[in-house]
């Protein structure tokens, strides 16, 4: 087959009635789709085989995590292009042709995606993706349709197809031989940020990363974990910093050297006054983990920087959302 559709369930059996049908009904001639079960303990597996006979159904032995068990998934399917696709996705018939016919045109594509909309609110952007991501200098992410916790309503402001810096794990589609050529995700992330990650290591191996509007699918979002749970603050705050650790520049990295602990302790210190005390130790929590991932990481940055084939600054914004955010710029057209 040409390219398969790979969704990653962990005890998601009511996502997979609920979204499974419209993935197989869109899927073109030619892409198959295959379920990743993570080890789940409910009767996803079963359901599988009695309702959806026609999906391949791949089973790991335990929970590997997002970036893991996506890792283990592709390691074992031989397609060209591979579409990694949440369980809470709703996908229209014809959204997936524009992103093949863009990988076949365009050799140095190495990951594309559709516009994501937001499955409850369909006439706004979708917080996980929007239109596609660029990350502040201080490492920050934001979309276009969604800066911080604002998101737009989508009025066709962000159609135009173009490079950018990363592109939504929620449907993830990239050129299977990149992705095994760089070592897929970060297995260590776990879950949260592991796309960001790929995407800049594939930007310093010379390849391109895309956002396709002519194509759209609905995400329902939060169905893991809310953006208040500890465990993602935890995620999100350890990851995002090993990646800067790993894939900035010199100077970047001696920026955010200087001025992020101070913005965590800043967040750490919201939190407590908030009561989130649980929320306040997921931050320390990721600082310790990341200082003792020291080693490793500073492996892995040399051994980027040995095969990197040009820097991906030009898609890295030069300021602070943050700070804009403060000044009432809050949205991406007025960001810049």
């Amino acid at each position: 087959m040409r390219a398969e559709i790979v969704l990653l369930n962990w005890n998601g059996i009511g996502h997979l009635r609920r979204f499974l049908p419209s993935v197989v009904a869109a899927a073109p001639r030619g892409v198959g789709v295959t379920v990743v079960d993570n080890g789940s303990t409910d009767d996803s597996v079963g359901m599988l085989h009695r309702e959806f006979p026609s999906v391949k159904v791949l089973c790991l032995d335990r929970n590997y995590g997002f970036a893991e068990g996506y890792n283990r998934a592709l390691a074992q399917i031989e397609t060209e292009y591979c579409v990694l696709l949440n369980s809470d996705v709703e996908t229209p018939c014809g959204w997936l042709e524009p992103i093949l016919e863009l990988f076949d045109r365009e050799p140095d594509v190495a990951a594309a995606a559709p516009k994501l909309r937001s499955y409850e609110r369909r006439d706004c952007f979708e917080y996980a993706g929007a239109a596609g991501g660029y990350i502040d200098y201080l490492g920050y992410p934001f979309c276009r349709g969604r800066i911080l916790q604002h998101i737009e309503r989508d009025e066709g402001q962000y159609d135009d197809a173009r490079d950018l810096f990363w592109v939504s794990g929620a449907a993830f589609c990239c050129r299977r031989s990149v992705f095994m050529q760089l070592g897929g995700f970060d297995a260590n992330f776990f879950a949260h940020m592991e796309e960001i990650d790929l995407c800049w290591r594939m930007q310093l191996a010379g390849y391109r990363v895309r956002i396709v509007p002519l194509s759209c699918v609905y995400h329902l979002g939060g169905g893991t974990l809310s953006c208040n749970s500890p465990t993602k603050i935890y995620y999100n705050h350890r990851n995002n910093l090993a990646m800067l650790f790993k894939c900035a520049s010199p100077r970047q990295r001696i920026v955010v050297a200087l001025l992020r602990p101070w913005l965590d302790a800043a967040a750490a210190c919201s939190y407590l006054m908030q009561g989130r005390w649980a929320s306040f130790c997921a931050v320390g929590r990721a600082w310790w983990c990341f200082l003792g991932w020291h080693g490793r990481l500073s492996r892995e940055r040399r051994a980027i920087r040995r095969e990197r084939r040009r820097e991906a600054g030009v898609y890295i914004y030069p300021y602070s959302i943050l700070v804009r955010y403060l000044f009432g710029r809050r949205t991406f057209g007025k960001m810049m």
